[in-house]
């Protein structure tokens, strides 16, 4: 790469991507959990989209029953530890406490979730939950994301015999590969993996369904079948220079981040994130903590327009990112490696069918902004190449059409559930709709 950033000492990339919230200890949780109001109507409970019962767990923990609020905690989520350190909790569960009505902190319902996960996990993983005897029936499973083990689970408590299939060498989806060191590391997400194995799910690895095993065989050697594979490649420019080297997808980038190996990690001196998204922010902020002197965010709308949540946004910014907002690549420039990006102003006109403004090009607006490296993250496409082995699942508005109910597709045998169906939600939304989908399978396989 031209211009690579020079690397850090070890010591410095470990307090670089050290974790934001740091655990509690057991007094700093009993202290925080004795904060709580166990409100009657729960509404932490009710913004939660998998309904865990907080109330309860964090009375567990103000007692001392840690093991208690763990069941608590798994009787909802299965990818808890995940979501109590990812989750965007201040729009959520932490959002909805009565204390911000007083304008008073809210209770740290993700820390205390994270206590209690942390002791489980810590622990040994003591068994909570007794599978059902064996029912002979089977259910496979595309993909080992959030979703996918969420459904892998609740069916394996139930009696099913439940295989994933999943496309990479090590399990876990976007928990595993896709989110910034320091939210979570990919150990919790493994131990999570784990969890699920424990009760009775085979996970096989390393499996493309559609290329190493038809999705036809899929459909006759299991009763059922539920889709858990996200979404695949990274949406394009579509602008001239896109090919040159230094221009990388956000997904890839993070995912070289998140195994560790930070001298393994090459990143420019100045760094251009194109997008502004949850994904395009912890790569601008990954570069920036790997060494780049200078990380810009393009981004066609204004501020006000931005998909990032606000937390993610005053990250950046306390990381020192620059934003360009109302601003457009035109063209990438470069003989062999990126050298600089050719942008153009953009202001807003009418609404689209979406709601949002579109953006417009300001005629003879055309700037240069020199760059060693691009990371595109302007959204991912579904892969329909798939899909399209699967008789009766439908594609509408780029995510695979479900009963919301149900999470049935339009074969009754398939169901399917996480960003494939909503082309991409928070991890707790895919646990949700994992849930909810086995609970379904279940209920069908019975009627």
């Amino acid at each position: 790469m031209k211009n690579i950033a020079p690397k850090l000492e070890e010591k410095q990339y470990e307090e670089n991507f050290a974790e934001l919230h740091p655990p509690f200890t057991s007094n700093s949780a009993v202290a925080e959990a004795n904060r709580c109001l166990y409100c009657y109507d729960s509404p932490c409970m009710k913004a939660c989209p998998t309904h865990i019962d907080i109330s309860t767990f964090i009375k567990k923990i103000a007692t001392g029953n840690v093991k208690g609020a763990a069941k608590t905690i798994l009787d909802s989520n299965w990818v808890a530890l995940t979501c109590a350190k990812a989750c965007p909790v201040d729009v959520l569960c932490e959002g909805a406490c009565v204390y911000n009505e007083r304008n008073e902190p809210p209770i740290q319902i993700g820390r205390l979730q994270r206590y209690a996960m942390d002791r489980y996990f810590e622990n040994g993983m003591p068994q909570l939950f007794i599978p059902a005897e064996k029912n002979g029936r089977s259910v496979g499973i595309v993909g080992a994301g959030p979703a996918g083990l969420s459904c892998a689970a609740e069916l394996a408590l139930k009696g099913y015999n439940v295989t994933i299939y999943e496309a990479k060498k090590i399990p876990g989806g976007l928990d595993t590969w896709g989110i910034a060191p320091y939210k979570m590391r990919q150990a919790d997400s493994l131990n999570e993996v784990r969890l699920v194995e424990s009760l009775g799910v085979k996970i096989n690895t390393g499996v493309t369904v559609g290329k190493e095993i038809a999705a036809s065989e899929l459909l006759k050697s299991h009763d059922a079948m539920f889709i858990g594979i996200g979404l695949g490649s990274s949406a394009r420019l579509e602008v001239p220079g896109e090919k040159l080297d230094g221009v990388v997808e956000a997904l890839d980038f993070i995912e070289k981040v998140t195994t560790r190996k930070w001298r393994s990690v090459d990143v420019g001196r100045r760094v251009a994130v194109i997008g502004a998204g949850n994904t395009a922010i912890d790569a601008a902020t990954e570069a920036k903590r790997l060494g780049a002197d200078q990380v810009m965010m393009i981004y066609r709308r204004s501020e006000r327009e931005m998909p990032a949540y606000r937390y993610e946004f005053e990250l950046a910014k306390n990381d020192g990112i620059i934003f360009h907002f109302l601003t457009s690549p035109k063209r990438l420039l470069g003989t062999k490696h990126v050298e600089a990006i050719e942008c153009i102003s953009m202001r807003l006109g009418q609404p689209g069918k979406d709601g949002r403004r579109r953006p417009e090009e300001v005629p003879g607006s055309e700037f240069q902004v020199p760059v060693d490296m691009v990371i595109v993250s302007v959204g991912q496409n579904l892969d329909k190449s798939f899909l399209a082995q699967l008789p009766g699942v439908t594609i509408e508005n780029g995510a695979v059409k479900v009963d919301p109910e149900t999470m049935r597709t339009g074969n009754p045998k398939i169901y399917a559930g996480g960003d494939c169906i909503s082309g991409g939600q928070e991890v707790v939304n895919a646990a949700a709709e994992g849930k909810r989908a086995a609970r379904a399978i279940d209920a069908s396989m019975r009627s």
